[in-house]
């Protein structure tokens, strides 16, 4: 039988018991394969990574070397949650790699978005590999691979860690949750004790905030949106929306125009919101987001946040618009 098949009878994961089942399967799984050999993982924070090395220290404890990159691009908080989920509370074999300025300073200047997305990828790749050719005795290399992404790229996890992984690393692939769906995979992650703003965390491109700083990134432009970002997903959380979006996000445009702060005129950028519901991603619908909400949420950013003096709602679906704005 095809391996990346998913059965017709294997049932659906949608309790903590069957999950558990799932979890004890998939631990005994995991030390047949691996045996005493070490198992390398890119751990981004992201839901699939973050269940795919919970799994693997339940099974092989520090035999799993983690290693979390953070290219500058990540949400507020997210580089410090993993190590505090992973390193302190897990007591995974965690590397973790400060390379904010390396990227940085590759994208200063540059503005089309298929070029920042080749430049961060392939840095990526080059610092994951830097770290793994310092290691010894990795035999397996683990994947966050779920099973929308072999149903659509036929079993290679592309666009997992922003740009894949190098295609010379001859290792073993260790891939415990690749017949699951996202929501399996939630299910899954609660199970094995993972925090709720883990475990059900939308969905964040690869580049990270590299695609919603729109236009050449800046470092001041880069922290306003984070910034602002932050008490977009705040303030989701406080009223609920956090359960009923999709996805929803700040962009902050390469451009300024004229504020009042202080009873002085300045010049800000405007930060623009955008809350969209979807199945498939091929289209998506724009989330009613209650005036209050708006009008409490426009208020924190422009008081809270250095340099942003607007914000602004998306209300196109996709088609016309996409999802993401590069």
């Amino acid at each position: 039988m095809d391996s990346n098949k998913r059965p017709e009878t294997m049932a659906r994961i949608t309790t903590p018991e069957l999950a558990s089942a799932f979890i004890d399967e998939q631990v005994a799984a995991i030390r047949a394969q691996v045996g005493d050999k070490k198992v390398l993982l890119a751990l981004s924070g992201g839901v699939d990574s973050s269940v795919v090395a919970a799994l693997l220290i339940k099974a092989i404890g520090k035999q799993l070397v983690c290693v979390h990159v953070n290219h500058g691009l990540m949400r507020k908080g997210e580089s410090e949650q993993v190590i505090e989920v992973f390193k302190n509370q897990l007591d995974a074999n965690l590397i973790y790699i400060d390379a904010t300025d390396r990227f940085l300073d590759l994208l200063a200047g540059v503005e089309a978005p298929e070029k920042k997305r080749k430049i961060i990828g392939g840095e990526f790749i080059k610092v994951f590999d830097e770290e793994a050719s310092k290691l010894e005795g990795i035999s397996f290399l683990a994947q966050g691979t779920i099973y929308p992404d072999i149903l659509e790229s036929d079993g290679v996890k592309a666009h997992h860690n922003v740009g894949g992984l190098p295609e010379d690393m001859q290792f073993e692939l260790v891939e415990p949750i690749k017949l699951l769906y996202k929501d399996e995979v939630r299910v899954v992650g609660k199970a094995l004790g993972l925090p709720a703003e883990m475990v059900d965390r939308q969905p964040f491109p690869g580049p990270g905030l590299g695609v919603r700083c729109l236009g050449a990134i800046t470092r001041d432009r880069l922290n306003a949106l984070r910034e602002a970002d932050a008490i977009l997903r705040e303030e989701f959380d406080i009223a609920g929306l956090n359960q009923t979006v999709w996805q929803y996000f700040i962009a902050v445009p390469d451009m300024k125009s004229v504020g009042v702060k202080n009873d002085k005129r300045y010049e800000g950028w405007p930060a623009i919101i955008r809350a969209v519901n979807t199945t498939d991603a091929m289209s998506a619908t724009i989330e009613e987001i209650p005036y209050a909400l708006l009008h409490k949420i426009t208020s924190r950013i422009t008081a809270e946040v250095e340099g942003i003096n607007r914000v602004l709602y998306d209300l196109t679906p996709k088609p016309v618009g996409t999802i993401e704005w590069e």
